[in-house]
């Protein structure tokens, strides 16, 4: 029979592992430079609030930290589709050492805002290039689960990273953790340079040329999409709603637990290290299921999931701490079950070679959408209570559900010919 293949072909492909040598020491440095991260990220409200900022002024500050990502995503994207992913993640990285400095030395809350900038430029060339490498390394019938795997160790990060920066923070003080952070991040970088610098000596080593007109067609082929009423349409559109409810509420979280959950720090780190586990725990099972069933019915899976958990957070009272506990682990299992869906939905959605330009694309629309987000949050929680802008997330993470289902369909495959 001409058309059967070998038996030792068959075995030969079946053996092969969905993560190769290559994707687990590229995963190692990403969850070495993110653990020193996550270290910090949970906890930054309260290094603020140390700094003598208070709410309206941290609302500004968050506001005002968005601006710099927006100017860069969009060219890290660019980058990584026309340097590499390994190339782009290690000058982001190079980058990212620096951001260490100005969080040491701070005195003021004013100079943390420059090393969120400098941390800018790390994320605008790591972010895109993450999820186009994984893309990259997987076949279109086990995208989703690929995502949720390498997700599920990724998010390691998450469960170490906030109860370590909660314990040496609160024994030796902010500074002192992020000396700490400061150094895995410097190994961290050291692999991802060794990563690129392998990547350079490979035969499809060669970058294309950086040029004005290669951006213009990158950012013109993806401006197509967007505004063809399809699915990256609607992608954009639901995002940068959701985007917008989250960024009015997540930036307060820490100062919420601290002064109406009476939670200490210790408490804090340990609560989004359960989060992260619950996301751990729920990617592989939100990657199976999307390739089994629907991106879209795991998306609005996750979305009820989070908005269930916001609603329950602000109603439970301050002596229940293993309610606030609760609905955050409930959150986690949202997030979990959304993230690979939406990666995978995202990388089939757009061409291969726009792929770096399109994740950048993303961040950077729905975050021009939410820019206003933390300083209006600011001030629902001044005028009203500080449980506001927590409902109005919750509510609008429901809402979405309904154009998320109705409109989050991939284009039906052309049917093959058969002769």
């Amino acid at each position: 029979m001409e058309n059967t293949i070998p038996s030792t072909i068959v075995t030969e492909v079946k053996k092969q592992p969905l993560l190769s040598g290559v994707i687990l020491l590229f995963l190692a440095a990403m969850i070495l430079a993110n653990i020193g991260g996550s270290m910090y990220d949970p906890l930054l409200p309260l290094y603020l609030r140390e700094l003598k900022a208070d709410v309206p002024q941290i609302g500004l500050f968050f506001t005002l930290s968005q601006i710099v990502p927006l100017l860069l995503q969009i060219l890290g994207g660019w980058l990584s589709d026309s340097i590499g992913r390994l190339r782009a993640i290690a000058i982001g990285s190079v980058f990212g050492m620096f951001v260490f400095i100005p969080l040491i030395l701070a005195t003021t809350w004013q100079w943390l805002l420059i090393g969120l900038a400098l941390g800018a430029v790390a994320r605008s060339l790591v972010g895109p290039s993450f999820d186009a490498f994984i893309a990259e390394h997987s076949s279109e019938e086990n995208r989703a689960k690929m995502f949720g795997v390498t997700q599920a160790i990724f998010m390691i990060v998450s469960v170490v990273g906030p109860p370590l920066g909660g314990y040496l923070a609160g024994t030796y003080g902010f500074k002192g953790m992020l000396m700490v952070a400061a150094v895995l991040y410097i190994l961290a970088t050291i692999i991802r340079v060794g990563m690129a610098r392998e990547a350079a000596k490979g035969e499809k080593s060669q970058p294309n040329k950086l040029s004005f007109d290669s951006l213009k067609s990158n950012l013109s082929s993806m401006f197509g999409l967007v505004f063809a009423g399809g699915l990256i349409t609607w992608i954009m559109i639901t995002d940068g709603a959701r985007d917008l409810a989250f960024s009015l509420s997540m930036n307060f979280m820490p100062i919420f637990l601290q002064d109406i959950g009476n939670m200490s720090m210790t408490q804090i780190g340990w609560m989004n290290s359960l989060f992260g586990l619950s996301v751990m725990l729920m990617t592989i099972p939100g990657g199976w299921l999307s390739d089994k069933f629907s991106e879209r019915a795991v998306i609005s899976v996750g979305m009820f999931l989070i908005g269930s958990s916001l609603l329950l957070f602000v109603a439970t009272p301050a002596n229940l701490t293993w309610l606030y506990f609760t609905g955050w682990a409930i959150a986690g299992a949202g997030v979990g079950m959304m993230m690979p869906a939406y990666q995978s939905l995202i990388s089939k959605a757009v061409p291969q070679e726009l792929r770096g330009t399109a994740f950048g694309l993303f961040s950077t629309s729905l975050g021009i959408i939410s820019l206003p987000g933390p300083w209006i949050g600011a001030q629902l929680w001044e005028r009203y209570t500080p449980g506001t802008p927590f409902i109005i997330t919750g509510v609008i993470a429901m809402l979405s559900i309904i154009p998320i289902m109705l409109k989050f369909r991939l284009p039906d495959k052309p049917k093959q010919e058969t002769t």
